[in-house]
Formats: structure tokens, sequence, C-alpha cells
């Protein structure tokens, strides 16, 4: 049975994603600090023994540090790490307050490293020949092609994409495969918050994809079950957008739109 550890499971991509893994019969610790998030996903699955819930803000290192001694005391082996807890904070560069940008790049960023360097132990121990261990961070399309009124998301995503690529490299002797996928507007309860707060923060939420629509959670779902597959096996420091065309080609439209979060 195959063990993962999924973050910002309370909602959103992370929740729709342990929920995927759980239905194919892998083992889930799913990390939020949403604790009442948690309670209620416990509580709607009917094997709790296969989904447990841990309280963790992962932009703290104590925390982090708990969450993954505490999963170490039940599994010796993890195969899979999907750090999908992130924030959005909203507002030109240089009006943004220090408290908000420094929260950006501590939960989107650096608790994403946090909890990379938690794991790598117990994903090494699952790697054996050609066996690979995986972790898949889950960027934004912002940090492929930032937007202004998120500019300080975006870089909070470009810098994760960057530790993707050179933990890749630095972990493949150790049989870690490390990727990110970059999501353009996702259906979640954060953009919903977002687009009905729209005229009272001054934020635009950009529009349709070229393909009609914006994602929705099983858009994205299946491209991170790829990468957890033995299909991806020689697939390492990739940086994989999920934005229906969004960033292929420039229009007229999507100029006074501003990227919306890509995830909870």
């Amino acid at each position: 049975m195959k063990q993962a550890v999924v973050t910002g499971a309370a909602s959103g991509i992370g929740e729709a994603c342990w929920r995927d893994l759980l239905g194919r019969g892998w083992t889930v610790y799913g990390l939020d600090r949403d604790s009442e998030g948690l309670e209620r996903c416990s509580t709607s699955v009917s094997d709790t023994g296969r989904f447990m819930p841990i309280t963790c803000d992962v932009s703290n290192a104590a925390d982090v540090e708990r969450a993954f001694t505490t999963i170490a005391a039940r599994t010796p082996v993890l195969n899979a790490l999907v750090c999908s807890a992130g924030i959005f904070r909203t507002g030109p560069l240089l009006a943004m307050s220090e408290r908000d940008f420094d929260a950006l790049f501590a939960v989107n960023t650096r608790g994403a490293w946090l909890s990379a360097r938690a794991a790598a132990p117990l994903l090494e121990k699952a790697a054996r020949g050609e066996t690979r261990s995986r972790i898949i961070f889950v960027a934004s399309i912002a940090a492929i092609r930032p937007k202004v009124g998120g500019g300080a998301y975006a870089a909070s995503k470009a810098a994760l994409t960057q530790i993707a690529r050179v933990l890749a490299v630095e972990l493949a002797p150790r049989g870690i495969l490390v990727n990110a996928i970059a999501p353009a507007t996702v259906d979640t309860p954060l953009t919903r918050a977002l687009a009905a707060a729209a005229g009272a923060n001054g934020y635009t939420l950009s529009g349709t994809s070229p393909l009609g629509r914006v994602a929705s959670t099983a858009d994205v779902t299946p491209v991170i079950r790829f990468l957890l597959s033995d299909e991806s096996a020689y697939v390492t420091g990739v940086v994989l957008p999920i934005d229906g065309g969004t960033s292929a080609a420039y229009t007229p439209a999507q100029s006074n739109s501003a990227e919306a979060p890509a995830q909870e």
C-alpha cells in the first residue's frame, strides 16, 4: 500500500488530490492549519484508517517537524509528498504590506521547502532500484506568466518552481523525482471568495481559458496522478502548466485581468 503526505488537505486541490489517492488505495496523511476543515474531511470518509489528518502550519518549522515525527512513528516510508498548501494576497507590489509579502513566501515557498526537507528521509527509504518516490509542488501559471495585482504571489510561486528544479537534480541520486504543476484559474473555495470580494479589493480574476472555461480540480488530479505513476518514471525537474492554453499566446482580453490563485 502506497503512502503519501498532502499539504493544504482541507480544501481545494489538496482535498481533491487526497480523495483521488484514497480512492486508488493509497494511505494519506493530510496536513493543514485548518483543523475544522480537516475534521470535516475526516468525518466525510468511511475508511478513516487510511486518511489521517494532522493539523500543521507548513510555514512553521516546528509544526512541520512535529507533523513528520508523528508520521514517521506510524510509517517508516513515504512514496509521495504533494505540497498544495498556499495562500493569496492581492495588491500592487509597492503598496503591499511587509506582513502580506512575507506571508506569501512563508507559506507558498518556505512551507513547501520545509515539507520537502522533512519528508525526504522517508521518501528515500521507499525508493528501491527503479522504484522512485515523488515530490510534487503545486505552483501556478502565475509563476510563468505573472500579472499586475498578483506580483508577490507570482514571485512566491516562481521561487517554488526553481526549488523544484534544483531539488530534482539534488534528490535524483536518492531515488526521488521532483516536479511542479502550474494550474491557471481553478474553481476552488478560495477563488470563489476572491471573486465575491472583487468589488471591495479591486482585484479581477482571470476569465475563461481558450477552452472556454476555468479548470475544476478534476482537471488537475489526473495530472498529479500521472506524475505519481510508473509512466512518469523518467520525468523530473518539470514545471507543467495546466491552464487550458491560457499562457500559450497573449490575447487583448487578458490585458486587464489578474491571475487567480491556483490552489489553496
